[in-house]
């Protein structure tokens, strides 16, 4: 596995990043017992970077990967917290979940922002700034799919890390285009950021091209590290290789390709228009009564499933 240095941060993380989204309630809901022995099977077979939330809901089970490990772990989290009470909040919630006394990486959660997140969430930022100066935190970051957001972490002094989403199908990219968001994190990398990115394979959509997809990932200049949602031991032994530069058995192959996700409505849905609201990539909408996903636009997140107050969304994987 190939280490990387976060930008100007002094975290050396592994080129292959585990994204915690995925094997928690929002999509794959796998209890503690169930995921953490997949998460430590990713620690040991040389991964040494994880990717959570607070909104993932996976700190026990990455406690829980952690226990005995004898080796250090780089872990990133983030919050919607735009307060300094609610950063600080997210931050001791962080910790004590994971068992943690310091988190590598925080960033603010930006997934659709406004005209200027660094302004409206500048509480959160001074929170974050304090944290890393007592040395609860070690770096900055903001995680976002808007090119916007993007260019202006490039000129934000506070921001260490930048996560933004980019596939080379350019699916779910905000308020820009691919290019544009190319453009984007070459700008940031020449800031001398740290960069890491997500949704390389489009939320599911290009499993069957996905040695071409983690390989445009890859290929972009200033990406230290690419991240990924694993559920099985399998695919995580898949994409170690294709990262270590080894064939792929087809037994492997196979795993990766299980792995298709689709959203389902269920007949409970009422309409009200909540997941509408909160969808950061603006891809769903009310149809014949109930809520319907834009394929075009919806990268299988699983966010509006945690909005839905009659918990008509789920993510599933078709059999």
């Amino acid at each position: 596995m190939k280490y990387n240095l976060l930008g100007k941060t002094g975290i050396k993380i592994s080129e292959l990043n585990y994204g915690a989204l995925p094997i928690g309630p929002l999509q794959a809901d796998y209890p503690v017992e169930k995921a953490a022995p997949v998460i430590r099977h990713s620690l040991e077979q040389g991964i040494n970077f994880i990717d959570t939330a607070q909104r993932y809901k996976t700190y026990a089970h990455i406690r829980e990967a952690l226990k005995g490990f004898p080796h250090p772990v780089v872990v990133a989290s983030k919050s919607w917290a735009d307060t300094y009470e609610g950063m600080q909040k997210a931050i001791d919630e962080a910790r004590e979940g994971l068992g943690l006394d310091t988190i590598d990486i925080f960033h603010l959660h930006a997934a659709r922002v406004g005209l200027d997140v660094f302004a409206e969430r500048k509480g959160a930022i001074q929170c974050l700034l304090e944290a890393k100066a007592r040395g609860t935190i070690r770096a900055i970051g903001i995680s976002t799919h808007s090119v916007r957001a993007v260019r202006m972490a490039a000129d934000v002094s506070e921001i260490d890390v930048v996560f933004p989403l980019v596939n080379l199908l350019g699916l779910g990219i905000v308020d820009g285009t691919l290019q544009e968001m190319v453009e984007a994190i070459k700008l940031v990398a020449d800031k001398g950021k740290g960069i890491y990115i997500m949704k390389a394979m489009a939320g599911g959509h290009l499993i069957d091209r996905f040695e071409e997809a983690l390989g445009f990932a890859r290929s972009m200049p200033g990406v230290a590290s690419v991240s990924v949602g694993m559920l099985t031991k399998m695919e995580v032994d898949a994409n170690i290789a294709f990262f270590e530069g080894r064939p792929i058995s087809d037994e492997l192959r196979a795993a990766i390709g299980k792995k298709g996700k689709k959203l389902l409505v269920m007949d409970i849905c009422k309409a009200c228009g909540a997941c509408i609201e909160n969808c950061p990539n603006e891809a769903l909408s009310i149809k014949d009564g109930h809520a319907s996903a834009d394929p075009e636009r919806c990268i299988l997140c699983g966010y509006c499933v945690s909005y839905c107050p009659q918990f008509a969304l789920r993510l599933i994987t078709p059999a």
